[in-house]
C-alpha cells in the first residue's frame, strides 16, 4: 500500500506493466470468486432453476450500471493526466469532485433499479419459473448499488495514482465477509437468491468504507478530506467528457448482451442456466484481460498528460502481448476444463451443462480477440478520446450483433449461430479501433515536435 502517486512515465516498461496488472487481474478474479460463490452456494443448496435466476439479471444490472460507472473511468482518466502533468491543484480537486458524483450516480441507480427491475426482466422474456426469483435478486442488489459506485469511482483514482494493491486488499476482505453472509442467510435461514443479494449489499458496503478511509489517509493530491467535497465545474466537465462517452458505450454494449440474453432465454430456463454458469466462467478470462486494458488506459494516461507519445506506444505494444497470453491460454484452459467447472454451478442438469458447453466452446477459446479490442479502447481513452471508442463500439459490436440477431439467426436458430456474432465483431472492432490509436499517436507526435508558438 502506498500513501503517494506513483510515477508511470519515466523508466522501464514491461516490469512496471506486469507488477502494476497483476494485483488488478487478482482484484477482479477475486471479485468473479465471490460472485460465483453466490452461484455455487446457490446451485448447491437451491437448483438450477436458481442459477438461471440469479445469471438472468447480469446484463439488466450491466446494462443499467455501466453507465455511471463510465464516470468512474473519466474521473480516473483525469486524475492520471493531472498526475503526469503535475497539476496537484487539478488531481485534489477532481477526487473531491468524483466521491460527490458516485454518491449521486448510486441514489439515482437504486431508484431505477427497484422500480424497473420486474418491468425489464419481462420485456428480456424471462421464463415465469425465475422471474420472480430475478425480481426479488436485483431489487436488493440496487439498494447497496451506491456503495459499490463508491467503490468504483475510489479504486479508480487509486489506480491512476499508481496504487492497484489497496483495492486488491479492501475487496478481499469483503468478499470473505460475503461468502460467510452467503452461506447464513442461504443454508442456515433458507432464504435463496434474496440471500446472495443482501451478503453482497452488506460487503459492498463495506468495500466502500475501507476505499473513503484509504483516500482520506492519503498523504498526496489524491487524498481526500470529506469537508472539501462539492462538485467543481471545471473537472465536473472533464469526467463527464470523458466518462459518459465510455458510460455510454458500456450501457449500448450491454444492450446488445441484454438482447442476446434475450435469445437464450428463448431456448427455455435450462438453456438459461447453462448459459449463466458458463457466463461465470468466462468472467475469469474477461476480467484478466480487462486487468490489462486498465493498465494500458492509466499508464497511457499519466504518459499523455507528460507528452510522452513514444512511451504510450511501448504500453500499446507491451499490453497487446501481454493480453493475447492471457486471453489464449485461459481461454483454452476454460475450455478443456469446461465439464467439471459447469458441474460445480449446476448439480441437477446433465443438458444444462450440455448448454453451458456450447457457450464456453464458442467464446472462450477465441476470447482473446476481446482483449485485444479492450487494450485498443483503453488506449484511446488514456489518450482523452471517449468519442471515436464509442462510435466503433457502437457499429462494430452493438450494431452488427443486433443486425446478426435479426438477420442470421433469425434464420437458423441455434445458440452456436448465437454465439458467433461475438468472434466476428470483436475481430472488426479491434481492428479498427487499432488503426485509429496509430492515427493519433502519428498526429500526437507530429503536434509534439512542432515550437510551441505555433
Amino acid at each position: 500500500m502506498t500513501n503517494s502517486s506513483v510515477d508511470l512515465t519515466k523508466g522501464p516498461l514491461l516490469k512496471p506493466i506486469i507488477t502494476y496488472t497483476i494485483p488488478i487481474i487478482l482484484t477482479g478474479v477475486l471479485q468473479l470468486l465471490f460472485n460465483s460463490a453466490d452461484m455455487i452456494v446457490v446451485g448447491q443448496n437451491c437448483g438450477s432453476i436458481s442459477v438461471g435466476a440469479v445469471g438472468v439479471t447480469g446484463p439488466v444490472i450491466n446494462l443499467l450500471v455501466n453507465l455511471f460507472i463510465g464516470f468512474s473511468v473519466g474521473a480516473g482518466v483525469t486524475c492520471a493526466h493531472g498526475i503526469g502533468a503535475g497539476k496537484d491543484e487539478d488531481v485534489r480537486r477532481t477526487v473531491h469532485t468524483s466521491i460527490p458524483i458516485s454518491a449521486i450516480s448510486g441514489v439515482i441507480l437504486t431508484i431505477v433499479g427497484i422500480l424497473g427491475a420486474r418491468k425489464i426482466l419481462m420485456l428480456m422474456g424471462t421464463p415465469d419459473d425465475a422471474i420472480d426469483l430475478s425480481t426479488s435478486y436485483m431489487r436488493i442488489y440496487f439498494l447497496g448499488i451506491t456503495s459499490s459506485m463508491i467503490y468504483n469511482f475510489g479504486s479508480a483514482i487509486l489506480r491512476a495514482a499508481g496504487d492497484t494493491k489497496s483495492p486488491l486488499i479492501y475487496l478481499t476482505i469483503s468478499g470473505v465477509l460475503n461468502v460467510i453472509l452467503n452461506l447464513f442467510f442461504v443454508i442456515s435461514l433458507n432464504m435463496d437468491v434474496s440471500g446472495v443479494a443482501l451478503a453482497t449489499v452488506i460487503s459492498q458496503t463495506l468495500s466502500a468504507a475501507l476505499i473513503i478511509r484509504a483516500l482520506m489517509k492519503r498523504q498526496d493530491q489524491c487524498k481526500l478530506e470529506l469537508r472539501k467535497m462539492r462538485i467543481y465545474r471545471r473537472q465536473l466537465f472533464r469526467i463527464l467528457s470523458i466518462g459518459f462517452p465510455a458510460g455510454l458505450q458500456g450501457s449500448l454494449f450491454s444492450i446488445s448482451n441484454v438482447i442476446i440474453q434475450s435469445s437464450v432465454n428463448l431456448f427455455g430456463s435450462i438453456a438459461m442456466s447453462g448459459n449463466a454458469a458458463a457466463q461465470n466462467i468466462e468472467g475469469f478470462v474477461y476480467t484478466s484481460m480487462n486487468s490489462v486494458s486498465q493498465t494500458a488506459l492509466n499508464f497511457t494516461g499519466q504518459n499523455h498528460g507528460a507528452g510522452k507519445f513514444d512511451r504510450i506506444k511501448k504500453v500499446l505494444g507491451i499490453c497487446l502481448g501481454f493480453v493475447f497470453a492471457i486471453g489464449l491460454s485461459l481461454g483454452l484452459t476454460a475450455f478443456f476444463l469446461g465439464k467439471p467447472l459447469l458441474s460445480i454451478y449446476i448439480t441437477d442438469s446433465q443438458e444444462a451443462i450440455n448448454y453451458g458447453l456450447v457457450r464456453v466452446m464458442y467464446i472462450c477459446i477465441p476470447y482473446f480477440l476481446c482483449g485485444l479490442m479492450d487494450v485498443a479502447t483503453g488506449t484511446l481513452r488514456g489518450m482523452g478520446s471517449s468519442i471515436a471508442p464509442l462510435i466503433i463500439t457502437i457499429t462494430g459490436v452493438c450494431g452488427f450483433r443486433i443486425l446478426w440477431i435479426f438477420t442470421v439467426f433469425q434464420r437458423f436458430r441455434t445458440l452456436e449461430n448465437l454465439y458467433i456474432s461475438y468472434t466476428v465483431s470483436w475481430s472488426m472492432t479491434f481492428l479498427i479501433e487499432l488503426a485509429v490509436v496509430i492515427i493519433m499517436l502519428k498526429r500526437s507526435g507530429i503536434s509534439s515536435d512542432l515550437p510551441k508558438n505555433l
